[in-house]
C-alpha cells in the first residue's frame, strides 16, 4: 500500500490502513519526511519513475487534507488509469444502503453513515462525523472531526465543512463552499461562499 502524502493527514490514513490490517509501506511526498512515524519507505513524488512503477502493482491513497489538491493528484493519476482504493475504520457505521462504491474515499474512526447516504470520489469522512440518511456528498469534499449532516443534505463538490459543524436537514450547500468549525447552517448556501456562525453567515 502506497500513501500519497505524509503528513498530519496521512499519519491518519496510516493508522486506519494499520486498524484493517492493510498497513502503508510506501509513501510519495515532494521531499523525505524527516518524521516518519509509521516507518514507510519515501518513492518520490508521485509522478516520479518510481514511483509509477510501484504504482502499477500496488494500491495506493490519496492522504491529502487540502480538497483542490487531493482532486488534482487523482485527476492527473485517473488520466493513466490508476485509481486510488478506499479505507474504511474497522469502528465507522455505514448502513448496507449508503452508496460507497467509489474510489478515494476515507472512513475515519468513529464515523456514522446512515442509510440511503451518496458519496462521491475522493470524500474524506473524518474522525466522528455523522452523515444522516439520504444526504449526498459530492466529489473531493471534507467533513471534518465531529461535523454532523442532518438528513437529506446536499454537500456540492470540493466544499469543506469545519469541525464540529452542524447542518440542518434539507440544506442544501453550494460547491467549493467553506464552512467555519462550529457552525450552524440553517439556511442553503450557494457556490463559492464561506460562512461562519450560529447560525452561520456569509463572511
Amino acid at each position: 500500500m502506497i500513501l500519497i502524502g505524509y503528513s498530519g493527514h496521512g499519519y491518519v490514513a496510516a493508522g486506519i490502513l494499520k486498524a484493517m490490517g492493510k498497513p502503508a509501506v510506501f509513501y510519495c511526498d515532494n521531499e523525505e519526511k524527516k518524521i516518519d512515524p509509521f516507518k514507510l519507505i519515501y518513492l518520490g513524488n508521485e509522478a516520479c519513475e518510481l514511483a509509477r512503477e510501484k504504482l502499477k502493482n500496488e494500491n495506493f491513497f490519496i492522504s491529502i487534507g487540502e480538497n483542490s489538491i487531493r482532486k488534482r493528484i487523482f485527476d492527473q493519476l485517473a488520466l493513466r488509469s490508476f485509481l486510488p482504493v478506499n479505507i474504511i475504520h474497522p469502528s465507522a457505521i455505514i448502513d448496507e444502503t449508503a452508496a460507497t462504491t467509489k474510489n478515494g474515499i476515507m472512513v475515519a474512526a468513529g464515523v456514522c453513515i446512515n442509510p440511503l447516504v451518496k458519496i462521491g470520489n475522493g470524500v474524506i469522512c473524518n474522525t466522528g462525523c455523522i452523515i444522516e440518511h439520504e444526504c449526498s456528498i459530492g466529489d473531493f469534499c471534507h467533513v471534518a472531526p465531529g461535523a454532523i449532516l442532518c438528513g437529506n443534505v446536499t454537500l456540492g463538490s470540493n466544499s469543506f465543512v469545519g469541525a464540529g459543524s452542524v447542518i440542518k436537514q434539507g440544506i442544501s450547500i453550494g460547491k467549493n463552499v467553506i464552512i467555519g468549525a462550529g457552525s450552524v447552517v440553517i439556511k442553503n448556501v450557494a457556490d463559492n461562499e464561506t460562512v461562519v456562525g450560529n447560525p452561520s453567515r456569509k463572511i
